[in-house]
């Protein structure tokens, strides 16, 4: 008999909280965390806004020395692991070699290689910070969050683009069904609210220029969307073999049931016509799961904020559920609140799907006040909705044509 993987701990922090519950709370709220930017001056950019960390400083949750040595993407993604860790009860419950790390990132410590980069140019080579390699790459958050913890079992970091944190949570539900370990601690973190990182966007033409409206600058599906909004932060699970979690006597949060994985094949940073790979994504992860479209109750979409994104997911949905079935099928995207926060978006928004199946209540698309042409789905828009589903799946995209979707169950205790 297969083995079953659940969830049993989430950790988030964000632009719209520093816990998992306070994310939860604000995103079927609508409260968005989108602000002008600060982290970096404004007046550099075409787009002014960001979904930052509010007042974040690192010594409230590490040690000095750590906090010196690590970039602000590792710092993120220790703070939604350790969170994560806590809440799922395990430590002291499971064999430190039988616990495993997947963090993903797309972009990694661009913060710590931009600051070192000036250093080298103006103070010579000689005084580049001895531990820049070791702070700067895109693995480092995986093995920190391995010391940090204890965690022995495998560990590694995906590098997906925006679909990092959905390939580290698929994989990680294939390690263990293969029994490798035990759990994984799985998801994403990113910090690229930086010169470059928020400059290259811009100059890609990808980012929302609503400057004036930072609050609905992130609009979903909607007929005035005119880009992503960049974010930051961390968001992490706890993936537990479903017969270990019981026998401890863990609390569940829900099931990860499937997942689905696919190349489009076609462009660098659009999505494929009409969302083929996205559409094969979806019904790989449904086959996965041993379902039908008709048992799906809801799709936490990946929903930029882009032209082509929302369109060709929307296609991508009508393809893999059928027609009558996706008009019926209420579909979210939790950016409109949050933005875009890269390698950690897909691991955020899988948190949220599993929320709303243990709770019963759909996040909205809380910008979305006309759908533009070709959105002709139910978006939930404005407000979030009562909802006792039983599957829902989470979608993530990524430029280079990754597509990941997670199909998650609501767990009854069976």
């Amino acid at each position: 008999m297969q083995k079953r993987v659940v969830i049993t701990g989430a950790g988030v922090i964000g632009p719209i909280g520093k816990t998992a519950s306070e994310n939860w709370k604000n995103a079927i709220s609508g409260i968005c965390g989108i602000r002008r930017m600060t982290i970096v001056n404004p007046e550099d950019f075409t787009s002014q806004i960001a979904g930052e960390v509010k007042d974040f400083d690192p010594l409230d949750y590490l040690d000095r020395k750590v906090a010196k040595r690590t970039d602000r993407y590792t710092q993120f993604a220790m703070v939604a692991a350790r969170e994560a860790f806590a809440e799922s009860g395990i430590e002291n419950n499971i064999d430190p070699t039988r616990l495993g790390v997947i963090i993903g990132s797309g972009i990694g410590g661009i913060t710590t290689l931009e600051r070192e980069h000036k250093v080298a140019l103006e103070r010579g080579v000689s005084r580049i910070n001895p531990f820049f390699c070791p702070m700067m790459i895109g693995n480092i958050a995986a093995g920190r969050v391995g010391i940090d913890v204890g965690a022995k079992g495998l560990n590694f970091s995906t590098v997906t683009a925006c679909a990092s944190s959905g390939h580290a949570i698929a994989i990680a539900v294939d390690m263990i069904k293969l029994g490798r370990v035990d759990a994984i601690l799985a998801g994403g973190s990113e910090a690229p609210l930086t010169l470059t990182g928020v400059g290259g966007f811009c100059q890609l033409k990808a980012l929302s220029t609503r400057n004036d409206d930072p609050q609905t600058a992130s609009r979903p599906f909607d007929r005035d969307r005119d880009g992503f909004v960049l974010s930051e932060g961390g968001a992490v699970i706890m993936l537990e073999e479903l017969d270990h979690a019981v026998k401890r006597g863990a609390g569940i949060i829900a099931e990860v049931s499937g997942s689905g994985m696919t190349c489009d094949a076609f462009h660098i940073t659009a999505p494929a016509e009409n969302g083929e790979g996205s559409a094969r994504a979806m019904k790989l992860a449904m086959q996965d799961a041993g379902i039908e479209p008709e048992d799906v109750g809801y799709i936490n979409a990946h929903g930029t904020s882009t032209l082509l994104n929302d369109i060709n997911e929307t296609k991508a949905i009508i393809t893999a559920l059928g027609t009558a079935k996706a008009m019926r099928t209420p579909v979210s995207s939790t950016k409109s609140v949050t933005g875009h926060m890269l390698g950690a978006a897909g691991a955020i928004e899988a948190i949220f799907t599993a929320f709303a199946l243990r709770d019963g209540i759909l996040p909205p698309t809380a910008t979305l006040q006309n759908p533009g042409e070709g959105c002709v789905l139910d978006y939930v828009p404005g407000e979030a909705r009562k909802a006792d589903i039983m599957y829902a799946l989470s979608n993530s995209l990524g430029f280079g044509g990754h597509n990941v979707t997670i199909a998650l169950k609501k767990y009854s205790g069976k």
